[in-house]
């Protein structure tokens, strides 16, 4: 008789973790080499809402973990079956400097992070979560800001049941490459932060692990439709 609870008991713990595991999901990462990226990619690993990460990525990253697969994808023509799961975190984003013209940095920044979107979406996969800019917009005259923007709308028109655009104003964080320009940015703005207060807080530099902190949540608290998360609300 005690066995027989105990078999009883064995079985009712085993489906019980088997509905939690089933309740766990995929997360896919793209632009997982940046700084925002590859802080998302470090927590989200350890986030028990996530039984697979999957980083879509031009080439192999020195980084391992049990949850862990890399995916190589050519953003030009990618392999439609290499983007399965639930949730889409995009990070994806470079500089002119970087791209060397506004049609590549364009590609980097809009093009490619909507393709792989489209394709997420015919896939199945419920929720899009997009790290944008502090003045994204479509009309905008400033070619960085109307490429953020134009991302945001298209986006948006491809019907997520959740999508999640943040705007965080300048990004801090330690990154692999050394931008000089950035790195006098990030001085600047951990010595003016104390002073902006009222409208300006928004301006105000965010540490990217706390960026990376709010796209998690905004995957895992049940949302639905369209949302925009200003700067300071980060």
């Amino acid at each position: 008789m005690v066995l027989r609870y105990f078999v009883q008991d064995i079985k009712i713990k085993c489906q019980q973790q088997k509905v939690i595991y089933n309740q766990m999901k995929t997360a896919i990462i793209i632009g997982a080499t940046g700084l925002v990226g590859s802080t998302l990619a470090e927590q989200i690993l350890e986030n028990p809402n996530y039984s697979k990460v999957v980083l879509l990525v031009r080439k192999p990253l020195e980084i391992s973990h049990p949850k862990l697969v890399q995916e190589i994808i050519n953003f030009d023509k990618p392999d439609a079956t290499k983007i399965m799961g639930d949730d889409l975190f995009c990070a994806m984003g470079t500089t002119l400097k970087k791209a060397g013209s506004k049609e590549a940095q364009y590609k980097i920044d809009c093009t490619y992070p909507y393709e792989i979107g489209k394709i997420a979406k015919q896939n199945g996969i419920k929720q899009y979560i997009l790290v944008s800019s502090i003045g994204a917009d479509f009309s905008s005259s400033n070619f960085y800001l109307k490429t953020k923007g134009d991302l945001e709308q298209k986006i948006q028109a491809l019907g997520f049941d959740n999508f999640v655009s943040l705007r965080p104003s300048f990004i801090l964080g330690d990154r692999q490459e050394f931008r000089l320009g950035e790195k006098i940015g990030i001085v600047l703005a951990k010595i003016l932060s104390p002073l902006m207060i009222g409208g300006l807080r928004k301006y105000r530099g965010v540490e990217a692990s706390k960026i990376a902190q709010k796209m998690q949540q905004c995957a895992n608290q049940g949302l639905t439709g369209v949302h925009f998360v200003e700067s300071d609300k980060i």
